[in-house]
């Protein structure tokens, strides 16, 4: 063996520091990604006032919310949230994630420019779905100082 040359061992580690970060990187991208894709649609909300609901238990990731937009078409949140679906497709959505978690949440999120009927007809598929309490969600209303307009 030539004296310059010295035996190297072979490492049987392996090296993870380039993993977590690539990690971290992606952690990163997700958690700013993840609120933009649960938006959904974009719907007016009517201005009512009302006392707030327990934000506890109405999270809109785990309610389940049937969204009217002006033109009356039915979106659901926890399925496709940007495709509207007809009502007895509603029906038979609803219901299977109801069956999963009857406890589950259920609000109606209608456009303020949705005609009565629609947002009837809404409330009536979450009833087929066997949906036993549906609350609305709304925008709190502004407040006027007293005597002014």
């Amino acid at each position: 063996m030539p004296a310059g040359r010295q035996k190297r061992r072979l490492m049987g580690e392996i090296n993870v520091v380039p993993y977590i970060d690539v990690m971290l990187v992606l952690l990163i991208i997700f958690m700013v990604t993840a609120p933009l894709l649960t938006q959904g649609i974009e719907v007016e909300l009517p201005k009512v006032g009302a006392e707030p609901m327990d934000p506890d238990r109405y999270i809109e990731s785990e309610a389940l919310v049937l969204s009217v937009d002006r033109d009356g078409r039915l979106y659901l949140n926890l399925v496709e949230p940007e495709t509207p679906v007809d009502s007895g497709v509603a029906v038979e959505r609803a219901a299977a994630l109801l069956s999963r978690n009857p406890d589950r949440p259920v609000m109606v999120r209608a456009d303020a420019r949705a005609s009565y009927g629609d947002v009837a007809a809404a409330m009536r598929v979450l009833q087929d779905a066997g949906a036993g309490q549906i609350g609305m969600v709304t925008d709190p209303e502004e407040l006027t100082a007293p005597g002014g307009r």
